[in-house]
């Protein structure tokens, strides 16, 4: 009963965090599960099925609060569906854990990026509808998304950075990535059920309850949280979790604790940039001629 009440709570904060940011239940739900026993390939069925739910519920939130690009939704989660059932074949017959240092690094990229973007002031971008420009190049993130989500869960981190990249408003980066999720999940969930992968019942409950409760929260306070600060908060969750995901596959034991506090650095600096720059420019000598 205890573990229930734990993955709940793990379910909630997964579903905060994935609503509010775009990213993050996946990877964090699925080292939940695999620390649990599950196989890679129930692993992936389970965090899907939960999902599916979580992302229904999520959905419903960010259309009620505006945060929905129905463009968006559509070029994203069409080749995003193409992708899962590639990424779910691939999970049947290659083992899934091979993949992870590889998708690591990728993602620890990626979020070194997303921080130096961030790092500076950005203007508040106040236009609802994304530029042509602004989609290009969408669906082969879609189907990216797609292939790392039916290995391992993992959609948001690889749509929302490059959507982010692109300048498009985050608030509807966000709810327009969690909606398309939605078809993206339901056919990875049942692409590894048709295939014979296993599934937590009890563990599923005990997710969809805390990711449903905390739903309407995420959709509420992506609205109010400053553009800058949700691109810091994404470049630091690929980070750290990503580097996490290095340090274990190398077992690095005490020493990755230097990694993660070189990440918290890292941010803190990315932070702080602004008034560091500012300070400088204030004590440059001012030349005359």
């Amino acid at each position: 009963m205890n573990d229930l009440v734990a993955v709940g709570l793990a379910g909630f904060a997964a579903a905060f965090v994935d609503g509010a940011l775009g990213m993050g239940f996946g990877p964090t739900s699925s080292s939940i599960l695999l620390s649990a026993g599950i196989s890679p390939s129930g692993v992936s069925a389970t965090v899907n099925i939960a999902k599916v739910v979580t992302g229904v519920a999520g959905g419903a939130s960010h259309w009620r609060f505006g945060n929905i690009d129905k463009r968006l939704v559509a070029r994203l989660a069409i080749p995003g569906v193409f992708g899962a059932l590639l990424g779910t074949y691939i999970l049947t017959n290659v083992d899934g854990d091979q993949m992870r240092p590889v998708l690591a690094g990728l993602l620890l990229l990626i979020g070194i990026r997303i921080l130096m973007r961030f790092r500076r002031p950005i203007a508040s971008n106040t236009t609802r509808e994304t530029s042509r420009t602004q989609l290009r190049g969408v669906e082969i993130a879609g189907a990216a998304g797609g292939v790392t989500n039916g290995l391992i869960g993992a959609w948001g981190p690889i749509v929302t950075p490059f959507l982010l990249h692109r300048g498009v408003m985050p608030r509807m980066v966000v709810g327009s990535v969690n909606t398309a999720e939605i078809a993206v999940a339901f056919v990875a969930a049942g692409s590894l059920i048709s295939a014979g992968g296993e599934v937590a019942v009890a563990t599923v409950a005990a997710m969809l309850i805390g990711g449903v409760i905390a739903a309407p929260f995420a959709a509420w306070g992506v609205r109010h949280v400053p553009a800058r600060a949700l691109g810091l908060a994404v470049s630091f969750l690929l980070l750290f979790t990503n580097v996490r995901e290095l340090a274990g596959w190398q077992d690095l034991g005490l020493a990755r604790w230097w990694a993660y506090g070189a990440v918290v650095l890292l941010v803190t600096w990315a932070a702080l940039h602004p008034r560091i720059a500012a300070r400088r420019q204030q004590h440059e000598p001012v030349t005359v001629g």
